[in-house]
C-alpha cells in the first residue's frame, strides 16, 4: 500500500514521525512536503496529497497542520478525496468503514503524537463496509453544484 503524507510548518514534526512510523511498518510513502518548519501555505500540501489519491499514485493519505482543519478542507477540494479529521479512535475507524475515507487529517497542536500514530494505524487497518454506506458515498461522489 502506498501512503501520501503532507503537512505545513505547523504539522511538519508529526508528518515526519508519521512517515517514519509508516516506513517501519513496510508502507511505501510519498512525502509531498513541507520539508521544514519554515512558514508555508497549508492548502498546497493538502491539495498535493489529494492529487496523489486522485491520480492513483497513492492509495491513502495523511495530512497534518496545526489544527487539522485547514489542510483537511484543502484535501477535500480534490475530486474523489474523502478526508476527515481523526479526532478520536472510533472516528478514525468510521472514516474508512462508513465513508470510504481515503485521507485522514490531524492537528499537531491539538493531539498527542502517540494518539495520532495509533489513529493512523486504526485508519489504515479499517475496511469499508459498503452496503448502505456505498449509497451515501455515491451521493457524495456524484454531487455536482
Amino acid at each position: 500500500m502506498i501512503i501520501a503524507v503532507g503537512a505545513d510548518h505547523g504539522g511538519f514534526e508529526y508528518k515526519e514521525a508519521i512517515k517514519d512510523h509508516l516506513i517501519k511498518q513496510g508502507y511505501q510513502v510519498i512525502d509531498v512536503g513541507t520539508h521544514s518548519k519554515e512558514s508555508v501555505h497549508y492548502p498546497l500540501f493538502g491539495i498535493a496529497v489529494g492529487k496523489q489519491i486522485r491520480d492513483h499514485k497513492a492509495d491513502l493519505g495523511v495530512v497534518v497542520c496545526t489544527s487539522g482543519e485547514g489542510i483537511t478542507i484543502a484535501a477535500n477540494k480534490v475530486k474523489g478525496v474523502r478526508a476527515g479529521i481523526g479526532y478520536d479512535d472510533v472516528v478514525s475507524a468510521k472514516l474508512r468503514e462508513h465513508n470510504n475515507g481515503n485521507v485522514i487529517g490531524f492537528g499537531q497542536a491539538q493531539m498527542k503524537l502517540e494518539d495520532v500514530l495509533r489513529r493512523v494505524d486504526i485508519f489504515l487497518n479499517a475496511k469499508f463496509e459498503g452496503g448502505r454506506h456505498q449509497t451515501r458515498v455515491d451521493i457524495i461522489e456524484n454531487y455536482q453544484d
